[in-house]
């Protein structure tokens, strides 16, 4: 028996002695998505281990996103395998920030993109998603101005679909943001056959080239669910083994090999063990900030 599967061995025994859940994100290395219970987006997988009778979360993403896992499960253990794990989007600015943009704009909503941390959330109107967000901008019926933080590129697609003005932090998701128009039209050279599909944390000019903008769980749907046979995927690579394992028969290229979350890989089966054994790194949220940043989000999702 190879080191792999004995660690996979080891994995499911402590899982069940610890009745855990293992929730892996759709950019996670494809052995750790093939270990999980639930993958998905950040908040999809956090909203549905509140379903589950877990005691304890192993969250295989990064660091917001086991933070979201314990705003929304409170009476369950959070832990995230690998403590290195970031966001650079979400290190782009802090809960003193926000408070900034609140006093320099009173009065204005300040819409959060989940892709934060708990301290952020806990200082906004409300949060979103990249799949809701036009939903959200359009709920605030009787405000003219809107900010967004902290991903421009959220922003200026949501500013396309609303008469609102929208201002922003100038954040941005560095494997997003790196993707450039002309890598995309070579890439459709290439293959004049295929649909491009972006997520809207890419820049404007490349969401123009686009056949279908929509996130995540959105490109894996749409993908499912479509005629057409070949595509090119605008989004972390990692996203390509879900969508290859559930599409045998159908043509799916990265629009561009360099798309790679490094901190997305960190995550090793070695990690899961660990953690369970340990049950540590733990991710808590203070109370005062839980309950905060949990109100930014159930105001999203009444929406």
């Amino acid at each position: 028996m190879n080191e792999k599967q004995d660690l996979k061995n080891a994995i499911a025994e402590l899982k069940e002695a610890r009745k855990a859940i293992i929730l892996a994100h759709n950019y996670q290395p494809a052995e750790i998505q093939e270990i999980a219970d639930l993958t998905g987006d950040s908040l999809e997988l956090s909203r549905r281990a509140t379903e589950t009778d877990a005691r304890v979360i192993v969250f295989c993403g990064v660091h917001f996103m086991a933070e979201t896992a314990a705003i929304l499960n409170p009476d369950k253990t959070v832990l995230l395998p690998n403590v290195q794990a970031g966001c650079a989007m979400a290190d782009m600015i802090k809960a003193q920030d926000v408070r900034g943009v609140a006093e320099a704009h009173p009065g204005v909503p300040i819409i959060t993109y989940v892709n934060s941390t708990a301290e952020v959330k806990a200082e906004s109107t409300t949060c979103c998603t990249s799949a809701n967000v036009n939903q959200v901008v359009a709920s605030f019926a009787q405000a003219d101005t809107l900010y967004m933080i902290p991903d421009q590129n959220l922003a200026l697609y949501a500013a396309r679909h609303t008469s609102k003005q929208i201002l922003y932090w100038k954040g941005y998701c560095p494997v997003h943001h790196s993707l450039r128009a002309d890598t995309v039209l070579k890439r459709k050279a290439q293959h004049p056959e295929a649909l491009f599909l972006a997520h809207p944390e890419c820049r404007p000019e490349v969401l123009d080239l686009a056949d279908v903008v929509t996130s995540t769980s959105g490109m894996l749907r749409y993908v499912r669910e479509s005629d057409h046979h070949t595509f090119l995927i605008g989004t972390e690579v990692g996203i390509l083994h879900p969508m290859r394992r559930d599409n045998p028969d159908k043509t799916l290229i990265p629009v561009s090999e360099e798309m790679v979350c490094l901190d997305m890989k960190k995550t090793s089966l070695a990690d899961v063990r660990q953690s369970l054994e340990t049950l540590t790194p733990r991710i808590e949220v203070p109370e005062p900030i839980r309950l905060k940043a949990l109100q930014a989000v159930e105001r999203m999702l009444a929406i």
